[in-house]
């Protein structure tokens, strides 16, 4: 028997880990396991692992953060350009491309949300609720996104979670720039759009989706 070429061994962690990803145990935005944890996990040195990490860095899914550790920001290669892509968009224009995307999934959500959406629809609008909203706040704005996000997750359609995670990062950025003009949490319009989305009212879901951006645009002058 040849022994494993360490090339091949490199491409078997980095598709462990890329599955890892893939499957949702690390979630877009969350932390990966550390180097040591990282060895312990797959069963291979120090050396592999960082190799193996570095491969999945270059193909836009982990973002290294000094001294703070290595993040998920996308679930596939696709998802890791189109990130890039996005980086340095306007932000108006990454508000009206979101009118586009959250408005069908709104949607979409109110027509196939199931128990298990609907209970997590109400965890997260409970737990948004509860931020104080600025700028400072990581815990708001990561609320935000995830309770938007998990709309998404129960319009049950792979291709616009995909295509949603690769804007995460520029949403948040989007938001805390925002968060920075104003205090105003939209709170009454979020709780319209979880109802609308719970109560199974897609044409009621889509406007008060659409409502909430199109205030939001307002706030940016046309080009």
């Amino acid at each position: 028997m040849q022994p494993v070429r360490r090339t091949s061994l490199i491409a078997q962690v980095t598709e462990q880990l890329r599955a890892e990803i893939r499957s949702g145990r690390w979630s877009i935005g969350s932390r990966i396991p550390t180097e040591p944890e990282l060895t312990e996990l797959t069963g291979t040195g120090r050396n592999t692992v960082r190799e193996a990490v570095q491969a999945l860095v270059h193909a836009g899914m982990l973002e290294r953060r000094q001294g703070s550790g290595t993040y998920v920001i996308a679930a596939s290669e696709v998802g890791g350009t189109l990130a890039k892509y996005f980086a340095d968009a306007e932000e108006r224009d990454v508000l009206e491309l979101r009118m586009a995307v959250d408005t069908n999934a709104a949607a979409l959500a109110a027509r196939r949300r199931d128990e298990t959406d609907i209970a997590n629809l109400r965890r997260l609008l409970e737990e948004r609720s509860q931020q104080h909203w600025d700028e400072q706040n990581l815990a708001a704005i990561e609320a935000d996104v995830e309770l938007h996000r998990a709309i998404v997750v129960a319009s049950h359609n792979a291709v616009y979670l995909e295509f949603y995670d690769s804007l995460l990062p520029i949403i948040e950025q989007v938001i805390r720039a925002r968060s920075a003009k104003s205090d105003d949490a939209y709170d009454a319009e979020h709780n319209e759009l979880v109802q609308a989305v719970i109560d199974g009212d897609p044409d009621r879901a889509a406007q008060a989706a659409r409502c909430f951006l199109a205030s939001l645009i307002a706030e940016y002058p046309d080009r």
